[in-house]
C-alpha cells in the first residue's frame, strides 16, 4: 500500500486533535473528489514499518484523541490488508484512543455483505473502527454545513454499537 499524506495535527476529520493517514488507491472516482490524485494505487510513498512507527510516535501525546483513516479508500481490499497489522499495533499501544475512517463503501450494503470491498480482514478492520463515515461523496448532495462529511448521503456510524445491535446506529445518537 502507498500513502500520500500524514497530518500530525488534524482537527477537521473527527473529534478532537487527530493524526490522519491518507492512503492511496480508490476505485470510486467520485465526481468532485477533493483529491483525485489519490485514486492511483501507486501515488505517494510506500507504507512501511518506519511510517507506522512515525505514526505511532505522533500519536504518543495526551492531546491527540485518535487516528483518522482517509484516502483514497482505506477499505479497498489491498489497503485493508496493509492497514490491519498497523491498526492492531495502534490498539495495543493506545487502547484509549479512537479510530475514525472514511469510506465510499457503505457499511451495511458493502462492508458487511459479500462485495468487491469485503475480504478476509474486513471484520477485523471494522472491529478497530469507532466511527465510520460511509458512502461515496455525491457532488449534487454536497453540503458544507454538515459535520465531518461532505455530502448529505454520507453517514457517521457508531461501528461498535452497530455491530453489537446488528443495525445501523448513527454516531452521537
Amino acid at each position: 500500500m502507498n500513502y500520500c499524506n500524514i497530518k500530525k495535527w488534524d482537527i477537521a476529520d473527527g473529534v478532537g486533535v487527530r493524526v490522519t493517514l491518507f492512503v492511496s488507491g480508490c476505485t470510486h472516482h467520485c465526481k468532485g473528489c477533493f483529491q483525485p490524485e489519490t485514486w492511483d494505487f501507486e501515488y505517494g510513498k510506500p507504507f512501511t514499518k518506519e511510517v507506522e512507527d512515525e505514526l505511532l510516535e505522533a500519536l504518543d501525546h495526551d492531546y491527540i484523541d485518535g487516528l483518522t483513516l482517509l484516502g483514497g479508500e482505506p477499505f479497498e481490499p489491498d489497503n485493508q490488508r496493509a492497514l490491519v497489522p498497523f491498526l492492531r499495533r495502534f490498539k495495543e499501544k493506545y487502547p484509549e484512543k479512537d479510530i475514525w475512517a472514511y469510506s465510499g463503501y457503505t457499511l451495511d450494503e458493502e462492508l458487511l455483505k459479500d462485495s468487491r470491498a469485503r475480504c478476509e480482514v474486513t471484520d477485523e478492520m471494522l472491529s478497530y473502527i469507532n466511527v465510520l463515515v460511509d458512502g461515496e461523496f455525491v457532488q449534487e448532495k454536497r453540503n458544507i454545513s454538515l459535520q465531518f462529511r461532505g455530502s448529505e448521503n454520507q453517514r457517521l456510524i457508531d461501528v461498535p454499537k452497530t455491530l453489537e445491535n446488528k443495525e445501523i446506529v448513527l454516531w452521537g445518537e
